[in-house]
Order: structure tokens, then sequence, then C-alpha cells
């Protein structure tokens, strides 16, 4: 809540904050655009990257605003031409040893970043260049991320957040400098880390260093990328979601950022197990075996029938106790609701239960 008593002024506005904000907090609830690329509002505050600068009155240098807390009566401007010469040499620093700035968004969800920002500011790209010294990670047998060092900023937010979100620590960084990089423990492939190919460091990486290797191979389909929002069939979790497609074709999933159950935040399989859709061998018809001994593609009310028959046979033989439901634990509320009413009201009995007992 903030704290009316509480008040800066903010490129000459007067605006509140709360205890333990930071400037950046404070700026980007006051719709000022400060750019950055080493933050992530789930991580502590990291200040590596130097783009989100502003100037404080009575400090002589600027100073990074996600790690500067604002206090009372700070004078702070966040835009002024001398900040902005600044992000900008930052940038030509940063892309001069970039392989390409341009990635496809398919990448992960946060992989524009860099980009968007190259097209706000245009830093000269060559200005620094020299050699690019080559990051590149040995083939990575594991079927969902692609690491693709020859991106990487060290901007570490993947590093950061498999430690401080996820608490795996499965990767982390190696060397020093020009020759700093990420690894896992023992510079092996990530299955054979702690990894739990959460994709938390896909969607944090700023620049595609980090990719969605399944969505990657719709990469050439011409259609748009299209989103829609939708929730997470897996479990009872309800993490909310937007489901990537081209045309009629489902080519990823991104976890939603403000996701009231999830905050951002899928397992591996509401990430990654998305095949099962559209998937050659999926049933998108009932199939009833004959007299034949082989399955034959019926109509929903012909099974439907034949499955209320088998029940109604069992029941005029057995009595209603011989019905017997088990529910999934992990199923949503309206699931679990629907399956008691079936067995108390269809059969009259109380025998039902489910899997988180067992």
């Amino acid at each position: 809540m903030l704290n009316k008593e509480k008040w800066l002024i903010l490129d000459g506005e007067r605006v509140c904050f709360s205890e333990g904000e930071s400037l950046l907090e404070v700026a980007q609830r006051n719709h000022r655009e400060i750019p950055t690329l080493c933050h992530d509002p789930k991580l502590d505050a990291f200040g590596g990257c130097r783009l989100c600068i502003v100037t404080v009155e009575g400090i002589r240098n600027p100073v990074t605003s996600c790690t500067t807390p604002a206090a009372k009566e700070m004078v702070v401007l966040t835009g002024t031409t001398e900040l902005e010469q600044h992000r900008r040499v930052l940038l030509e620093m940063i892309t001069a040893e970039q392989r390409q700035i341009k990635v496809d968004p398919l990448r992960g969800l946060a992989s524009q970043e860099l980009n968007t920002l190259v097209q706000r500011y245009q830093p000269q790209i060559d200005r620094f260049a020299r050699p690019k010294a080559s990051k590149k990670w040995h083939q990575d047998s594991n079927p969902f991320i692609l690491r693709d060092y020859d991106l990487c900023i060290s901007c570490y937010r993947c590093v950061r957040i498999c430690d401080e979100v996820q608490g795996n620590s499965a990767i982390n960084i190696m060397h020093r400098a020009a020759n700093t990089q990420i690894a896992t423990e023992f510079n092996g492939d990530l299955k054979d880390s702690a990894c739990s190919f959460c994709g938390q460091c896909v969607h944090t990486c700023p620049t595609g260093a980090l990719a969605d290797r399944k969505s990657l191979a719709f990469a050439k389909l011409p259609e748009a990328i299209r989103k829609t929002r939708s929730i997470c069939g897996y479990c009872g979790v309800g993490c909310s979601v937007d489901i990537l497609t081209k045309g009629e074709k489902l080519i990823g999933i991104h976890p939603v950022p403000d996701g009231p159950a999830n905050e951002g935040a899928l397992c591996i399989k509401g990430q990654f197990a998305f095949d099962y859709v559209q998937h050659q061998d999926r049933l998108t018809t009932p199939l009833l075996r004959g007299a034949d001994g082989k399955l034959h593609e019926v109509s929903w009310d012909e099974a439907l029938d034949k499955a209320a028959e088998g029940f109604r046979r069992v029941q005029q033989k057995y009595g209603d106790h011989s019905i017997y439901a088990v529910a999934s634990g992990r199923a949503p509320n309206e699931a679990a609701y629907a399956m008691q009413k079936f067995i108390r009201a269809g059969f009259g009995t109380h025998n039902v239960d489910n899997c988180s007992r067992t």
C-alpha cells in the first residue's frame, strides 16, 4: 500500500512510494519507460546491465534505479539527454559481440527485449566491433531447451531464476571476463544436471540465448503467430498459459507472467508436453469393439450409450455398491464435483474417493 507521507519528485512530478520500493519500481508504476536487460520482477535486484541508470539530486554519478531504494524527498530524473546517450553507448558495447540481434520470437517470452531496445536507441552496432569470441555449446541432446550462448550477454537472469525462483541451481557461471559462460555442474548436458526443464530460464532470457527448441521447430511455417489465453489442462492448479498457434497448428506454450496461480511459472508438462494435441496417434473419434473383435469408429452417442449400458448391467447384477469411483486429486473442482454427483445421484452410493489418499 502506498504511503502518502512518503513521496519523491520523479521527472518534476510528485509521486508516492511504499517502504522498500526501488526507484525502478516507482518509475514503472508511474509509466516511465526505463530500459533494462538484467531485471526481472521475480528476481532480486542485480544492477548488472547499467541501462536503468537515473540521476538523483545530490549524488554525483548516475545510479542504477533497480538497486537504489526510494527515499523521501528524492529528486529523480529518468530520461535526460545525457542518460539516453549513456544508454546508447552501453547498448553499443553489449551488442559488439552479438552474432545477431533480431531473433525469432518463438525462442522465448522475453527473447525480443534486446532487439526492442536496439530499435529504440539505434546504437552504432559496429562501433566497438572486434572478433567475436565463440561461446558455442556442444549439441545438448535434450529435446526442450536450445543453448545458443553466442547470443548470451551475461545478464545472469537464467542463473538467478533457476536459483532464486526454482531452487534448483542447475546452471551457474563458468570462467571470467570475455570467457564467461553459463554452464551446468561439471559442464555437462542439462539432462545430467539438476534441471527440471521448467523453462523458466528460457522465458527470462532477453536475447534468446536459451530458447524453446520445440517451438522453434515450427519457425518456418508462414502464418503469423497468434496467442490465445487459456488454462493448462494437466492438473488442478490452474496455471495461466498463452497458447501459440500458426494457422491451425499448435506450436508452443508461453507462461503468463501475472497468472494468479502460477505467476509465470510452469512445470515441464505444462511448458513442453503439448504434442498430444495434434499427435497422429491421438484418438479423435470414439472406438467400440465389434463382434469381429476389432475396434470401429462410432458416434459419441453410441459410445456413451454403450458405457451406460455396462454400468446398468453391473448395477442390476451386483447392486449399487458394486460401483466405485476414484477421482484425480489434481483435477479441477468442477471435475471432482461432477464425479461425486455421478456416483451419489446416479447410483445412490457414497463409494467415491480420490487418489490423494493412496
